[in-house]
């Protein structure tokens, strides 16, 4: 063969190939991060909006793989196909900073609710996500054509496979744990623009270097005496039924060991990326066997049935296992320490399974595979296959299978439909001859692996109470509570525990978000009685958050509201609350005022036309992956446009579990929409614990005599709710006052503010979450506070109440 065009030239450069497509994934991984951030912020952050982002950006792939060897003929130069390709998805990656605000601005000027809902929002998906999904999903189909249909052929599909894999570790990675955290998403997608260039320019330098002969076209084949065999639609149905144990095993994997680790943006990024290098190893392990084994889809199905045996153990270490490791996440307030024990218990629990679901791809391949068949019509049917089962497995768990029967029997229908797969992939060897002994032994192994696949499934565990009530500290938290109710939702888990005292525990997930104890009901009901008592004459409010129910309930004691919205992301957690917490919440849910929605807050806040007096907002903790939404400059203006002209605004922000750069991110924060903010304390015994954020659309005056007229004659409901937490006149609530915007403004000097381009506060927050500095904090803020006589409208002797209340020395007459 000559050297510059023969079949030993170009196995010389399929090396280059591979590394052409370590690049495409990384630049592929970087874009899935940034896009899911900017469509989130337009179409919300609950499971409905997740399910239609993972299926519009898998569907793109899945039309792209089957329609480029349809669309582009086989004359063409692969590598030129794949150089143009790459351009293309770059050229979208700059579109899609420009797109996604035009394209959410007509949304929201459209959005409603319900189905009608749900379609707008797939179809914002579609406009900004299929050209790139589509293109991306073509790139496989598009170098695969280099290559033959041989076993050696095949192999190589596989590496470039592995390699794209490898890739989208590295962006994985890079994006999670660097350019996001320390630059912003404008300078995430110009890195992977750039990627997108380099592998473009080198691709087509490449062709230049490598000459390349196409097989004959499809029409040409059909003149053409050689037997080629039609892929088998069992091997597509297969790696179909891989597809969605693998996707479906992920949405449920990461629910369950977010818990344990904390579902801060470090926790999912090492988790994708552990599930992705067991992808990348079982694809390169594959393509090997694919080379040398004669039986293809033999080796399949066994995949299949062994990945039986994988699923199970990894439910087995998620819920038997890892919880017990004697693991002290506040030990260590580096960090890195913690992420190091992150990455080696996910290896633990995941590899083995990942590995195999890996392996399934070249497998299918080479068993789907015939001498001269089109390479990119082959790889892209396979690959069209697989991502199809990847959707249904994406979407579905999380929106069907969990709400509706939980992750224990979720994962029991993923051992059951391994199990399935390989059956299927078995089957051509075990049909029975009638009268033949052969089939003996075959028949008693199948018989032997059915047993076993049954007792993996019956004697499947569920995930123990204490890790979606506790989470991260389930090894160092007491095992005296009493679980009272536990469920799993679409968005979150929920459980009810009672401690030996009586005190009632609210878990979402992993964290204690409410609770009956002293200090949890007062900062309920400062987040609503604060708003409440400082508007003049409040008529509309607007809750951000459930909760235990608490904080809407404070509202109910007040006759002159005539409204009271609630905004929730998970239904399971309204009807649970009232339940347990029907007294303190004051039955709020059976309130006529009330009117729940189920939708994210920042959605809602966002598409709602509606305003309001007070809008409060309890979020979950800022180092969640998701919050920062919540805590954005861009957030505090919607919620601003959602005020009344002097309306009130009150946000939560935690002290404990935090660190210096956090807590002054959130404030500085809030203070740049609302310069007029304040703070009031929720302390423990005068160590500092949380906070409250308030603020006014417009000029802020608090006028004490009218809070405690209001106190006492507005409804007796009012000072009984406040009495409950240690408030009796509006001197001892007022003398939570902690400082304001104007005062902390050097203390803020040069903190990181949070933006929806860089969502800077999740990256802060998840470094600092295993810190104990909430009592410093606290006192370094009121080593800036000053006594605000011109914020409080009151008499000379009130004054001199709130001055003693606060710390402060008497006034001097003059």
């Amino acid at each position: 063969m000559s050297a510059s065009g023969g079949p030993l030239s170009r196995d010389r450069f399929l090396p280059l190939a591979v590394l052409l497509f370590i690049g495409s994934g990384c630049a592929a991984l970087i874009y899935e991060v940034v896009w899911f951030q900017l469509l989130q912020q337009v179409l919300g952050s609950s499971a409905v909006s997740l399910g239609v982002l993972l299926g519009t950006f898998m569907g793109g792939m899945c039309a792209g793989s089957l329609a480029l060897p349809r669309l582009v003929g086989r004359a063409r130069h692969p590598l030129r196909v794949y150089a143009a390709v790459e351009l293309g998805i770059g050229i979208c990656g700059l579109l899609a900073l420009l797109v996604v605000p035009a394209v959410g601005r007509v949304y929201t000027s459209l959005v409603g609710h319900g189905l009608p809902g749900i379609l707008l929002r797939a179809l914002v998906a579609a406009i900004c996500l299929l050209p790139p999904t589509f293109l991306m999903g073509a790139s496989l189909p598009a170098i695969a054509r280099w290559v033959q249909t041989t076993p050696r052929g095949v192999s190589w599909m596989g590496f470039f496979y592995a390699g794209n894999i490898a890739g989208a570790v590295a962006g994985c990675l890079l994006a999670g744990f660097y350019l996001l955290r320390v630059y912003d998403m404008v300078t995430a997608t110009f890195a992977a623009v750039l990627l997108n260039a380099l592998v473009a320019a080198a691709g087509w330098l490449l062709a230049a270097k490598v000459a390349y002969q196409p097989e004959p076209e499809p029409a040409q084949e059909a003149a053409l005496t050689v037997h080629r065999p039609a892929p088998s639609t069992a091997v597509f149905l297969v790696i179909g039924l891989s597809g969605f144990s693998a996707l479906s095993a992920e949405v449920i994997w990461t629910r369950l060991l977010s818990l344990m680790m904390g579902a801060s943006v470090y926790t999912f990024s090492i988790l994708l990326a552990v599930f992705l290098t067991g992808l990348g190893i079982g694809s390169a392990a594959g393509s090997a066997i694919a080379r040398e084994t004669l039986r293809p889809r033999f080796a399949l199905g066994l995949c299949q049935l062994l990945l039986s045996g994988a699923i199970a153990w990894t439910a087995w270490i998620v819920a038997r296992s890892l919880p017990y490791w004697p693991i002290n996440p506040t030990l260590s307030s580096g960090p890195w320490y913690i992420f190091q024990m992150d990455l080696a218990r996910a290896f633990w629990a995941m590899l083995p399974a990942t590995i195999l679901w890996g392996a399934s791809f070249p497998l299918a391949v080479a068993a789907a595979a015939g001498p001269g068949q089109d390479p990119g019509r082959l790889i892209g049917r396979v690959y069209a296959a697989n991502t199809l089962g990847a959707i249904l497995g994406a979407t579905g768990s999380g929106m069907l299978l969990v709400p509706w029967i939980g992750t224990q029997h979720s994962q029991q229908v993923l051992v059951a439909t391994a199990a399935i797969a390989a059956a299927i992939s078995f089957w051509p060897s075990l049909r029975l001859q009638f009268g033949s002994r052969q089939q003996v032994p075959r028949i008693a192994v199948a018989g032997v692996a059915a047993a076993v696949v049954v007792a993996l499934v019956v004697t499947l565990p569920g995930i123990p109470w204490m890790v979606i009530a506790y989470g991260r500290h389930v090894a160092t938290s007491s095992s005296s509570a009493q679980v009272l109710y536990v469920t799993e939702g679409m968005n979150a888990s929920v459980a009810i525990s009672r401690w030996e005292d009586g005190q009632r525990m609210f878990h979402v997930s992993g964290k204690v978000e409410a609770s009956s104890e002293p200090h949890d009901m007062r900062l309920q009901r400062m987040l609503g009685h604060l708003p409440a008592l400082i508007h003049p004459q409040p008529r509309s409010v607007l809750v951000v958050g459930f909760g235990a129910g608490v904080t809407a309930g404070s509202f109910v004691t007040y006759p002159g509201i005539e409204r009271i919205v609630i905004c929730e992301i998970e239904p399971r957690i309204p009807p649970t609350a009232a339940r347990y917490f029907q007294r303190e919440q004051h039955d709020v849910l059976r309130d006529p005022r009330v009117t729940v929605v189920y939708d994210d807050a920042r959605h809602y806040i966002l598409t709602t036309r509606e305003t309001f007096d007070i809008i409060t907002s309890d979020p979950i903790h800022p180092w969640v992956k998701g919050t920062a939404t919540l805590y954005s400059t861009e957030y505090f203006n919607l919620c601003r446009r959602r005020l009344n002209p002097g309306g009130v605004i009150t946000q939560w922000v935690p002290l404990y579990e935090s660190d210096f750069p956090t807590v002054k991110s959130e404030l500085a924060t809030f203070f740049e929409v609302f310069p007029n903010g304040t703070i009031w304390a929720n302390d423990v015994d005068g160590s500092g614990y949380d906070t409250v954020l308030l603020a006014a659309n417009g000029p802020l005056r608090i006028d004490a005599a009218a809070i405690e007229r209001r106190m006492r004659t507005e409804s007796s409901w009012i000072s009984a709710s406040l009495g409950e937490v240690g408030f009796f006149s509006a001197t001892d609530l007022l003398a939570t006052y902690a400082g304001r915007a104007q005062d902390l403004r050097p203390w803020l000097n040069g903190a990181q503010i949070n933006r929806d381009r860089n969502l800077r506060l999740q990256y802060l927050a998840g470094l600092g979450l295993n810190n104990r500095l909430g009592n410093a904090i606290y006192q370094e803020m009121l080593r800036y506070r000053k006594f605000p006589a011109d914020l409080f409208a009151s008499s000379a002797q009130e004054q001199a109440w709130l001055r003693q209340s606060l710390g402060f020395p008497p006034q001097d007459p003059d």
